[in-house]
């Protein structure tokens, strides 16, 4: 641990700030936390790498980027926000999205509280003052007695390692560090590379700007039609007078939304009912053909071959060319519908009757390097102007592990987590005192909507809090027992569905090395608040208090 230590020499630890909390990442789950626990007479200070507020949304500028949860689900339920807010669409854009959290930073007057351009580089536990030292990229050092990490579960990006990427004499550069400016895009070669949500609005939006787009596809994207809405003259999904009831429901519903399986299985109903339901929900877009469907869907393989029947003959519809056709929405099955990231989509699969777009299968004509003119393929060269690396991310764990935490025994989190992801409830972690998260591994997070969770868990860490306040208490830890335990229970109820026969980011799979393993907690949103609850009611079980 001498080297951490060693790396705080060159500054007096006499001008670190004194914290009652250090939160990390501006996104909902940390300007939640900062208005929160200032509200309840914690010192506390917010720092995020980016230059304002919005979290993924800062760094999402990218052609086509958008939300996929629908309003009012994805803003904060108190009145003073959405009082005084109105959207323009069903499903907002990023920019609209950052204007929402500037609305929020100056209702909440966050700014006095917040330090911008801070990436937290380091964390370490000190036992005697229980208390965290943390330490950003640009040498401001913090001392809290609480560290809230809130960095989300798409912070860590990544990117191939192909050959000869610095080679090329274009543009190469991954969605998320898209620049603020706009770029000249109109009629240049443009590649995406992916066909995660990310890709396919990158696509949909490119298409009619470029003069050739190239899509390289290595694994279908079972997209849902998204049916945007327009809104007029301040008009909204719902009336606002429906709104308390409507944020009060979000608990009630397995993914945090204004919806739910529904509650008997596909093959309860004929095939005319069947097929009724799936239009039903296929016309009404958002998420609804895949978590307000039968509840078998993702635990029968037969009840799950139904469904993706169903998309694989509304997909192929829409696409001319034969050859495209099978690549996109093949006859036979390649995986379990709804185990990958759905995304939702404004006119994707059209962009390939276009003669200007092309899709390209890495499966069958891989890609071997980046040259300077673009993308070797098995089959040929390509070339282009721009290459846009819409890979993703290291998913859940990513975010976490790049921060060098150290707790008392010396030992990193990135060690801790090295073979195996352990956590308790999804918020916290064995050996790491006084330490915990929102939006990470082992909790609804792929399957929650994002301001659902950041009120859900926000709310328990500071209920955790005024508890040891209140009692004089000065360490939280989680007992390593119930660690394990809860571990046991991500991996029973994951094991009960179809995801881990799925390679998905949902299992780490997109990420060499990486321990193959279900990243999410898959009892709903429901069965988690209920499991939290009755955690704070018993005393805070599964951690150990003094």
């Amino acid at each position: 641990m001498g080297s951490i230590t060693d790396s705080f020499s060159d500054l007096s630890l006499n001008s670190a700030q004194e914290l009652g909390a250090l939160i990390v990442g501006a996104g909902f789950g940390g300007v939640y936390q900062l208005k929160h626990l200032r509200d309840a007479g914690y010192k506390v200070k917010l720092v995020e790498a980016g230059a304002d507020y919005g979290g993924v949304w800062y760094w999402n500028r990218y052609p086509g980027a958008r939300v996929d949860s629908s309003i009012p689900v994805y803003e904060f339920s108190d009145p003073a926000l959405w009082q005084t807010w109105s959207w323009k669409q069903r499903f907002p854009g990023s920019a609209e999205l950052r204007a929402y959290f500037a609305h929020v930073a100056e209702v909440w007057d966050l700014r006095r509280d917040t330090e911008f351009g801070a990436f937290v580089e380091s964390a370490v536990w000190d036992d005697g003052e229980s208390k965290w030292t943390v330490k950003t990229k640009k040498g401001d050092i913090y001392k809290a007695e609480f560290f809230l990490l809130n960095t989300g579960f798409a912070a860590k990006r990544y990117i191939p390692d192909w050959k000869g990427i610095d080679t090329f004499k274009g543009n190469f550069l991954h969605p998320s560090y898209w620049p603020h400016e706009e770029l000249d895009l109109k009629g240049k070669k443009v590649a995406v590379i992916g066909t995660g949500s990310t890709g396919i609005q990158l696509a949909t939006d490119l298409a009619p700007l470029v003069g050739e787009l190239a899509v390289f596809q290595r694994t279908i994207n079972t997209s849902l039609p998204m049916r945007q809405v327009d809104y007029q003259d301040g008009e909204q999904e719902i009336p606002r007078k429906d709104y308390p009831d409507f944020f009060r429901g979000r608990t009630d519903s397995f993914g945090g939304f204004d919806f739910n399986f529904i509650g008997r299985s596909t093959f309860d109903d004929d095939p005319e009912t069947r097929r009724e339901l799936y239009e039903k929900l296929w016309a009404e877009g958002d998420f609804k053909f895949w978590l307000a469907t039968y509840q078998d869907m993702l635990f029968d393989p037969a009840a799950n071959r139904e469904a993706y029947n169903f998309w694989r003959d509304k997909t192929r519809a829409k696409i001319h060319d034969a050859r495209v056709r099978d690549l996109l929405a093949p006859m036979k099955q390649p995986y379990s519908f709804g185990c990958k990231r759905v995304s939702l989509e404004n006119g994707y699969f059209e962009i390939f009757n276009e003669s200007h777009v092309h899709l390209v299968d890495v499966n069958s004509t891989p890609i071997e390097e980046i040259t300077p003119k673009g993308i070797k393929t098995s089959e040929k060269e390509w070339e282009f102007d721009y290459i846009i690396c819409a890979t993703g991310f290291d998913s859940i764990t990513g975010s976490l592990k790049q921060i060098d935490i150290r707790g008392p025994s010396g030992q990193s989190l990135q060690e801790h987590w090295k073979k195996a992801t352990y956590t308790h409830m999804g918020l916290s972690v064995s050996g790491f005192p006084n330490m915990f998260f929102s939006y990470g591994p082992q909790a609804p997070t792929p399957f929650c909507n994002g301001p659902t969770c950041a009120e859900l868990q926000g709310d328990w860490i500071l209920g955790l809090m005024n508890h040891m306040r209140d009692k004089g208490l000065k360490k939280v830890e989680v007992e390593e027992e119930s660690e394990n335990k809860w571990r046991e229970i991500v991996l029973r109820l994951a094991n009960a569905t179809l995801l881990p026969n799925t390679r998905s980011w949902y299992m780490g799979d997109n990420i060499p090395g990486k321990p193959r393993e279900p990243l999410l907690y898959l009892g709903g949103v429901p069965a988690y608040y209920k499991t939290l609850g009755e955690a704070a009611k018993n005393g805070y079980t599964g951690f150990k208090l003094e």
